[in-house]
């Protein structure tokens, strides 16, 4: 239980001296005017699941979720219930009768957070907006979303009635002050009447009745929960809440509220409590400081100074050094604008090489080069690799010079992996990392294994990823029937395939990326919620810093790349969100580009209003669990842009993007819509949309307004595909792509069938979009209203098991044996046309012999008296080729004949014998220039024939020796007799 004494209020003179006029510029009035007693006051004391109320009337609160860690004190001895979305009070029912409409709520509440959440509310019922299942009420949102209240506070008055809603808004009349504030709105007949502070702000003359809106339940109404289904529980701070079954006057609305002074200690101690975690950005705590700490401009809307006792250690922006040699003590002192100064005192470790090793984790094996960072991740040592063998894995590169357009490798040439051949097995390497940092060397060894590549098949078909609604934030998937884009259907039974239950709980924006070896999948997607009840407000200003990563190598089985149920930190504090991310192969950088759009504050504590349209950032990746940091800037025109997608063409990328301005910006023609750019350099920087730019140093204009003129609708999300061959959709030249645009407002995704010609060709004289042949295509054939996701080409395996949801099942195969004399060659073959690896054993009788295969064929020379030969493919040790067996070859019979020469009586003979190697007898018939003979041969048993010439020299001839077995096998050779001479 927690319980405050009547002194609860009071504080030190000299704060109270400080605060009481120069916090709020409001002082107590010099008579202050009597104020009837509150039929509720909760002061945020609590018990168990109740908000206590201290008026003495017993009205207690019930508490929804909401636990004593919810509760802190601040100040002397002022409780605070923060709000975190995370749970809500319910007020009981007799705070307000609705005898007649008069009534007030006084409300005292500090928060940043702008969204479609309510401070308070009175009326029960949640439902839909326009329904009779939405209860009547009037409630007050202290820092709103909502178009026209964006960080206002915004109040209504809602009876239905008729075909409408029934709510009518308070004019807006401004945000919050600094710090705490007191929001007091009285009803008084036919009007509401809203204080801020004291000041009005807004009034509304309605013809509502408070009876029609006073439930006849026992809740009247909450605090922390609005009534609008799928709006957000509240995220504020909340020290004081009264209530009045009568109207105040404006002096009484004065007199009732706390006191500028009490606000401000409470506002001062809740910078307090927040100032701590925000300061320490990624450093474990104040006494283990290593890196840069956060010094916010503000916090709660009070403006911070600070100031360092040795800014050569810390400075004032909380840059670290780490260049002192022994553990440093400084004082980092916040001056408020309250008046009040915050002192933090931090201890700066002495930088230690050792933990810029430490924090080196490579993997045990991979398949993708290897970040081999030149900087240490933990006090920036310098860092260089070897490699012990760099025809497997290249060390750091000492000769390395940056680009001058684009990003440096942060690697500097090292890293970079070749991978031995399918078939070929893995092989290990060692790595060696020298770290130097303020005179000292430590050094350290990585074992690594380097994957041999995946198996190659042709691509056979497409998968796709998506999500489906704002009130459908999860993953799902489809493929495509066979090899034709325009044969999807949903897969996993039309389930999601994941599910959030992380971070913010929900994923938008999927996107799937083949490995540049082209045998794994990477997924990333945005950490977004908005089913959740957050605000397209608070979506950008105070999004994830996150993004979603998963890997796979068949599309069914996802794996977090981080090996945690977690997004991964790529955005830095002062972004306002990380949205739509996206991932290319740098054909340069050797690495993942991934990109992404934020809002960029100028601070933090995101404390600026101005210059907060989206740009594009973009982080490096080599595993998709390790990324640069912190982003860079890619696309910053000055005009609002989000959703770029890439693919190469030539010597050149071409990138598709969204103009997220609701009209034209600069040469962009039309907003909500797609345009094309065209680069050399993938991370050249973009400052200008312009058509004469040029592709070698930055982006190139090509296009823009490619599609709401075709679809009549938005656009964003934009996707490019290209058509696998065979495809039915592509052309004869084998050239074709898919364009599709999400368009979010009427139902998703819609296709443009093109070619990369067509995409390379586009220019402003000659613009893609306004050919003849650029036309949407009819709705059909994609996944039923797919949001924004993406499309990937997959082989026949990874299609199979898709569509199936399965693993991955082993490609049949066939084995077919020939034989030339006594060699014999297998070739196995798989159904999918793809690559196959592993061993071949040939058996005939019982002999056997085991051969690895080489590009599909495995040769070997079968031993002297075995008839009959099998080839069985054996398998690799990846199971995605079933073994096969090959029919019986029969071997002809082995015979092995020679010639020679002899002089009798000064002519040359000629003498063939021939040698049985075989299990049975044979008849052999030699037939040559000079004559034919005809012998039988025993097993294992030789002959010979001799033919006269009757000359003294011949020329080389051939002579043939044909073979029939017993067992009726036969076998024909020809045997060169050389030229003789017997003179």
């Amino acid at each position: 239980m927690r319980r405050r004494g009547l002194g609860r209020r009071a504080l030190a003179s000299s704060l109270a001296g400080a605060l009481a006029v120069t916090a709020f510029g409001l002082a107590a009035p010099a008579q202050a005017a009597d104020v009837p007693a509150p039929s509720a006051h909760y002061d945020m004391s609590h018990s168990g699941t109740a908000l206590l109320d201290v008026s003495g009337n017993g009205r207690n609160a019930s508490l929804t979720s909401l636990t004593d860690a919810s509760f802190v004190k601040v100040g002397e001895s002022d409780d605070v219930l923060r709000f975190k979305a995370d749970g809500y009070a319910s007020l009981p029912k007799g705070l307000v009768t609705g005898t007649d409409n008069d009534f007030t709520v006084e409300y005292t509440v500090t928060t940043q957070t702008a969204a479609n959440h309510f401070g308070w509310v009175i009326g029960d019922g949640v439902g839909p907006w326009d329904t009779t299942q939405l209860g009547n009420h009037i409630f007050l949102s202290p820092r709103s979303s909502q178009s026209g209240y964006v960080n206002q506070v915004l109040a209504a008055i809602r009876v239905k009635s008729g075909n409408g809603n029934g709510e009518s808004r308070m004019p807006a009349g401004g945000g919050l002050n600094p710090g705490f504030t007191t929001l007091t709105m009285v009803g008084a007949g036919n009007t509401l009447t809203l204080y801020r502070d004291g000041s009005v702000i807004s009034t509304l003359t309605h013809t509502r009745s408070l009876s029609s809106i006073i439930p006849s339940g026992n809740v009247l109404g909450y605090l922390g929960r609005s009534l609008y289904q799928g709006d957000s529980l509240l995220r504020a701070d909340v020290t004081d809440v009264k209530f009045w079954d009568s109207a105040l006057s404006a002096d009484q609305v004065t007199s009732s509220m706390p006191t500028a002074a009490s606000k401000a200690a409470s506002t001062d101690g809740i910078i307090r409590l927040d100032i701590t975690p925000t300061v320490l950005g990624a450093n474990p705590s104040l006494d283990q400081v290593t890196s840069k700490l956060t010094l916010p401009a503000s916090s709660n809307g009070i403006s911070l100074s600070w100031a360092s006792s040795n800014p050569a250690v810390v400075s004032t922006t909380g840059v670290v050094s780490r260049s002192i040699t022994t553990d440093t003590p400084v004082t980092l002192t916040a001056t408020t604008s309250l008046g009040t100064t915050i002192a933090l005192d931090v201890v700066v470790k002495a930088p230690n090489v050792s933990a810029d090793l430490d924090a080196i984790v490579l993997a045990q094996r991979t398949t993708e080069n290897l970040p081999l960072a030149v900087k240490g991740p933990a006090n920036g040592a310098a860092i260089t690799w070897t490699s012990s063998d760099p025809a497997l894995v290249t060390g750091t590169d000492a000769a390395y010079s940056a680009p001058a357009v684009g990003a440096a490798d942060p690697y500097a040439g090292g890293g970079i992996v070749t991978r031995p051949a399918y078939g070929e097995g893995d092989k290990q390497v060692t790595l060696t990392a020298s770290a130097t940092l303020n005179g000292q060397t430590q050094t350290r060894t990585f074992p690594v294994t380097v994957a041999e590549k995946g198996r190659w098949a042709p691509d056979a078909g497409y998968a796709a990823a998506y999500f489906k609604s704002d009130s459908d934030e999860k993953i799902y998937q489809a493929a495509t029937s066979g090899n034709d884009f325009f044969t999807f259907a949903p897969v996993n039974g039309g389930q999601p395939v994941i599910s959030s239950t992380a971070d913010t709980k929900g994923l938008r924006d999927p996107y799937i990326l083949r490995s540049k070896d082209g045998d794994k999948y990477y997924m990333v997607a945005t950490d977004l919620c908005i089913s959740c009840g957050t605000g397209w407000g608070p979506a950008q200003s105070n999004g994830s810093l996150k993004i979603e990563v998963w890997e796979s190598t068949d599309l069914v089985q996802w794996t977090r790349t981080n090996g945690a149920d977690t997004g991964i930190t790529v955005n830095q504090p002062e972004a306002g969100m990380t949205w739509a991310p996206e991932a290319y192969w740098d054909d340069e950088l050797k690495s993942y580009v991934v990109f992404f759009a934020s809002r960029l504050y100028a601070d933090a504590a995101h404390t600026n209003t101005d210059k907060l349209y989206a740009r594009m950032f973009y982080v490096l990746t080599r595993d998709f669990r390790t990324f640069t940091y912190p982003p860079a800037s890619w696309q910053d025109t000055g005009y609002a842009r989000i959703d770029s997608t890439v693919t190469k063409i030539g010597d050149h990328y071409y990138r598709f993007t969204k103009n997220e301005e609701s009209g034209a910006a600069g040469t962009l023609e039309a907003g909500k819509d797609i345009f094309l750019e065209k680069s050399k350099v993938l991370t050249a920087p973009t400052t200008q949309s312009s058509w004469s730019a040029d592709p070698n140093t930055t982006w190139q204009l090509t296009d823009t307004r490619m599609t709401s003129l075709e679809t009549g609708q938005a656009g964003e999300g934009p996707e490019i595909v290209k058509l696998n061959a065979g495809d039915p959709n592509n052309n004869a030249a084998g050239d074709g792509y898919v364009f599709l645009v999400d368009n979010y407002g009427a139902g998703g995704y819609r296709a443009f069938v093109t070619s990369g010609t067509a995409i390379a060709s586009s220019s402003q004289a000659d613009r893609l979009s306004q050919r003849a042949e650029w036309n949407v295509r009819p709705v059909g054939g994609l996944p039923a209203s797919p949001r924004h996701g993406s499309f990937v080409s997959v082989n026949q395996s990874v299609l199979d098991a898709v569509n199936s949801w399965t693993s991955v099942k082993a490609v049949a195969s066939t084995t077919t044996l020939m034989a030339e004399g006594r060699t014999v060659t297998a070739e196995v073959a798989a159904a999918d046309g793809g690559e196959v690896a592993g061993t071949v054993t040939f058996t005939g009788g019982s002999w056997t012999e085991t051969v690895a295969l080489a590009s599909g064929t495995a040769t070997t020379e079968v031993p002297a008296g075995i008839g009959s030969v099998t080839a069985a493919y054996d398998g690799y040790r990846d199971g995605l080729v079933s073994v096969s067996t090959s029919s019986a070859v029969s071997l002809g019979v082995d015979i092995v004949a020679t010639a020679a020469t002899r002089c009798v009586a000064g002519k040359v003979t000629e003498v063939i014998t021939v040698r049985n190697a075989d299990r049975v007898s044979a008849e052999v018939a030699v037939a040559g220039a000079y004559g034919s003979k005809t012998v039988t041969v025993a097993a294992g048993k030789s002959a010979s024939v001799s033919f006269t010439t009757r000359l003294a020299s011949i020329g080389a001839d051939a002579v043939s020796v044909t073979s029939t077995a017993t067992d009726g096998r036969r076998s024909a050779a020809t045997v060169t007799v050389a030229a003789a001479s017997c003179s």
